[in-house]
C-alpha cells in the first residue's frame, strides 16, 4: 500500500515565458484564481465560472508524444493540479516587449472586433490558438473556433472579419511568442516530465498526481473514494457551482498511456484520457455522423479538455457520446490493482449516478468496433441552442438490412430518456425481421413508451422527449431510404 507524505514533489509547469514551481496548492485551486489573484494577470476574466462564455480563455501547450501542441482551455474550471509539466500562455504574452501588438491582437482593433473588451481578451486567444494550428482558415474553420466565446455587445461579424483579415498573416512570416521558442519549451517540458507520483496537502486536502498508470491503480487502491478528474469539464462545476467536496483529488491529465489511439481492421481503441479534439479526426473518419455531435460537444475549449473517458465514467444520463457508443456496440475496460475487466458499455451504467466500477478500479480504455460494410449509423442531438448546449435527448440508430430490405440487425440507444443511457429493446425488437418500411416504422413507435419513461425538467417536457424519440426514429428511416432528400428537393422545388 501506498504511503504519500504530505508533500512529495511539487507542480512545475511554464507560464508564459517563466516556470512555476509549486509544493504547496489546494487541489481545487483554479487556474483562473491562480493567474488573476497569485500573479495578477488581470487580462484573464472569469465571465461564468463553469466553462461556457469563454473569458478566461488561455492555452495550455502539452507534449503528445514528442509534439508540443496548444489548445485553447477554460481557465476557471481547468484545475492546478492539471498542469504539470505544461506551457500556460495568457493574452499578456502575445504583445512584443515595446509593445507593438501580436497581428491576432492588432486586426481585432482593426476591425472594430471589441466594444466593453470584458471576452476580447477570449476572443483573441481563441483567434491566436487558431492562427497557430491552421493556415489560413476559412469562415467555418474560424466559427469552429469561436464556439466556445460569448460576446454580449459587439456583435461577431466583426471578429469573424478579423479573424479572416489575420488569417492571410502566415504565423512563420511573424515574430510570435511561441513560435520563437517552441524547441525550449519542448525540451523544457520534456524534462519536468517524471514517473514520480506527486502529493501535496494533507489528507484531508490532498493533490495527486500519479506519474504512471501503475501509480494510478496503487494510489486508487489506497484512496478508493479519490476524485478522478481529467478534463475537469464536469468536475470543475462540481467546485465552483456546487461547492462540492471532492477531496482527495487524483489528476491523471498528463498519464500518455491513457491517451493512445490504436486503429485495427477490426476498430478502434481510445485510452480514456483521449480528449474530444484528439479523437475527432479518428471517430469521424470511421463513423462520419460522429463528427456532427462531436463538433456540437461544447466549444473548442470543452472538446480541448473534455475526455471520452471521463463523458462515461462521470455517467450523467445526458452524456453525448454514450448512446453513438453504445449502439455501436463498444466495450469498456476497467483496471485496478488487482487487474483489468472488460464489459459492454451498455452495462456499466447501472442506474441514475450509480456505474458498475468496483472501488479503486478506473476506466482505462474504450474499444469501438468497426461498422461492417452496409449497415446505416445515425446519431441525432437535441438541444434548445445548437451550439455550446447539452442535449435535451440524444439518439443514435444502427441497422442492418438483407437484400430484400428486411431489418437483420438494429442497435437503438437514447440518452436522456432515463436515468441512464439505454437501448430500445422493446423498438429492436418491434424493428426485427420486418420489412424497412414507413409502415413498419410507424407500427414500432408505440414501443418507445415500454422502452423510456421519460421526465420533464427545463431543457424538454416528458411529452416533447417521447414525440422527438419517435420522430427520430421516422427521420431515421427517410434518410436511410433516400426519401428525406427527395421531401428536401420536392420543397425547394414548391
Amino acid at each position: 500500500m501506498t504511503d504519500f507524505s504530505p508533500t512529495t514533489g511539487a507542480i512545475r509547469f511554464l507560464l508564459n515565458d517563466r516556470e512555476v514551481r509549486l509544493d504547496t496548492v489546494g487541489p481545487t485551486t483554479t487556474l483562473l484564481d491562480f493567474l488573476r489573484i497569485e500573479r495578477r494577470l488581470t487580462g484573464t476574466k472569469e465571465g461564468c465560472a463553469e466553462g461556457d462564455c469563454g473569458a478566461c480563455t488561455v492555452l495550455v501547450g502539452r507534449l503528445m508524444g514528442d509534439r508540443l501542441v496548444y489548445e485553447g482551455v477554460n481557465a476557471c474550471i481547468r484545475f492546478l493540479g492539471s498542469l504539470h509539466a505544461t506551457h500556460v500562455v495568457t493574452v499578456e504574452h502575445l504583445a512584443a516587449r515595446d509593445g507593438t501588438l501580436h497581428p491576432v491582437q492588432q486586426a481585432m482593433v482593426d476591425y472594430h472586433g471589441s466594444q466593453c473588451g470584458f471576452c476580447t481578451p477570449g476572443f483573441v486567444m481563441s483567434l491566436y490558438g487558431l492562427w497557430l494550428s491552421k493556415d489560413n482558415p476559412g469562415r467555418a474553420d474560424i466559427e469552429k473556433a469561436l464556439q466556445g466565446n460569448l460576446c454580449r455587445c459587439t456583435g461577431y461579424e466583426p471578429i469573424v472579419r478579423a479573424a479572416e483579415a489575420v488569417a492571410k498573416a502566415r504565423p512563420d512570416a511573424v515574430f510570435d511568442p511561441i513560435l520563437s521558442t517552441r524547441e525550449i519549451v519542448r525540451m523544457t517540458l520534456t524534462a519536468m516530465r517524471s514517473d514520480e507520483t506527486i502529493a501535496i496537502g494533507p489528507e484531508e486536502a490532498r493533490l495527486i498526481v500519479p506519474g504512471t498508470v501503475e501509480a494510478l491503480a496503487e494510489t486508487l487502491a489506497t484512496h478508493p473514494d479519490a476524485t478522478i478528474v481529467a478534463g475537469s469539464t464536469d468536475v470543475g462545476l462540481w467546485v465552483t457551482k456546487q461547492m462540492r467536496p471532492i477531496n482527495p483529488v487524483v489528476f491523471i491529465t498528463g498519464l500518455a498511456e491513457l491517451q493512445g489511439i490504436e486503429e485495427t481492421p477490426e476498430g478502434i481503441r481510445l485510452g480514456a484520457g483521449v480528449s474530444y479534439s484528439a479523437a475527432f479526426s479518428t471517430l469521424s473518419q470511421r463513423f462520419p455522423a460522429m463528427a456532427g455531435l462531436l463538433d456540437r460537444l461544447g466549444g473548442d475549449q470543452v472538446r480541448n479538455m473534455g475526455t471520452i473517458g471521463g463523458n462515461i465514467a462521470n455517467g450523467s444520463p445526458i452524456g453525448d457520446t454514450p448512446p453513438p457508443l453504445i449502439a455501436l456496440g463498444a466495450e469498456l475496460t476497467l483496471r485496478s490493482r488487482e487487474g483489468r475487466r472488460t464489459l459492454p458499455l451498455e452495462q456499466f451504467f447501472l442506474a441514475y449516478g450509480k456505474q458498475d466500477r468496483q472501488p479503486g478500479e478506473f476506466v482505462e480504455s474504450l474499444f469501438v468496433p468497426s461498422l461492417p460494410a452496409g449497415e446505416h449509423f445515425a446519431v441525432y442531438k437535441i438541444s434548445k441552442r445548437r451550439d455550446e448546449d447539452i442535449s435535451a435527448l440524444c439518439g443514435a440508430f444502427r441497422l442492418a438490412l438483407s437484400d430484400n430490405g428486411t431489418v437483420t440487425a438494429v442497435r437503438i440507444a437514447f440518452g436522456g430518456m432515463a436515468g441512464t443511457p439505454k437501448a430500445a429493446r422493446a423498438v429492436e425488437a418491434a424493428l426485427i425481421g420486418k420489412i424497412w418500411s414507413e409502415e413498419t416504422v410507424m407500427a414500432a413507435r408505440p414501443a418507445f413508451d415500454e422502452d423510456y419513461q421519460p421526465l420533464t425538467d427545463w431543457r424538454a417536457s416528458a411529452a416533447y422527449r417521447a414525440l422527438t424519440a419517435k420522430n427520430l426514429l421516422l427521420r431515421f428511416f427517410l434518410e436511410t431510404t433516400g426519401a428525406a432528400s427527395q421531401l428536401v428537393r420536392f420543397e425547394a422545388a414548391e
